[in-house]
C-alpha cells in the first residue's frame, strides 16, 4: 500500500474555503451596507419630502387662518353696520310717529293742564305736568284712553300744592303707552 500524504491538500482546499468564505462574508457585508444605506437614504428622502409637504400645509394654514381672521373682522364689521342701518330705519319710520304722538298730547290736553316733562323710553311715555284741579287730570286721562295714539294711562301721583295763599295746583305724574292705530296697523299688515 503506498502512502500519499494527503493533508496539504486538504489544507489548501480549506485555505481555499476560507477565502471564499471571508470574501463572501465580505461581499454580503458591502451588500448589507449598501442596502442599509440606500434604505436609510431613501426614507430620509421620504421624511424630507414629507416635512416639505408639512411646512407647505402649515404656511396654507397660517394663511387661511389670517383670511379667516379678516372675513370675521368684514362680517363683524358688516354687522355693525347693518345694525347702524336699522337704527336709522326704525328711527326714519318713527319720525312721523313721534310727531302723530305729539300732537295727539296736545289734542287731548284739555284746559287748565300743562305739561312740564315729557319723556319716552320705548314706548311707554312719561308725563309731569300741573292741573287747576284733579278732574282735569281725570278729563286728561279719559281722553288719552280714548286717543288712538296712546292707551293705558296710569296716574303715579297727585299732589297739591298752593303758592301763594289763594292758587292752588296740582302737580301730577302719569305714564302712558304709545301705540299705533288700528287701522294703520293693519295696512301696514297688508302691504
Amino acid at each position: 500500500m503506498a502512502r500519499i500524504n494527503l493533508l496539504p491538500w486538504r489544507e489548501q482546499l480549506r485555505e481555499e474555503r476560507k477565502k471564499e468564505f471571508l470574501t463572501i462574508l465580505a461581499l454580503i457585508v458591502i451588500v448589507a451596507g449598501a442596502l442599509i444605506f440606500l434604505g436609510d437614504r431613501f426614507y430620509a428622502g421620504k421624511i424630507d419630502h414629507q416635512n416639505a409637504r408639512n411646512k407647505f400645509l402649515q404656511d396654507e394654514i397660517t394663511l387661511l387662518e389670517a383670511r379667516i381672521k379678516e372675513i370675521e373682522q368684514l362680517q363683524a364689521r358688516r354687522t355693525q353696520l347693518l345694525d347702524r342701518m336699522k337704527i336709522i330705519q326704525d328711527l326714519q319710520g318713527n319720525r312721523p310717529i313721534i310727531v302723530r304722538v305729539f300732537d295727539e298730547m296736545a289734542r287731548t290736553l284739555p284746559d287748565g293742564v300743562f305739561f312740564t316733562s315729557v319723556n319716552m323710553r320705548g314706548s311707554t311715555v312719561n308725563i309731569k305736568g300741573g292741573a287747576e284741579s284733579n278732574s282735569r287730570v281725570s278729563n286728561l286721562m279719559r281722553q288719552m284712553d280714548a286717543s288712538e295714539w296712546m292707551t293705558s294711562p296710569n296716574l303715579t301721583a297727585v299732589r297739591a300744592v298752593t303758592s301763594g295763599g289763594v292758587d292752588q295746583a296740582n302737580v301730577f305724574e302719569l305714564s302712558v303707552r304709545q301705540t299705533e292705530p288700528k287701522a294703520s296697523a293693519e295696512g301696514a299688515q297688508q302691504q
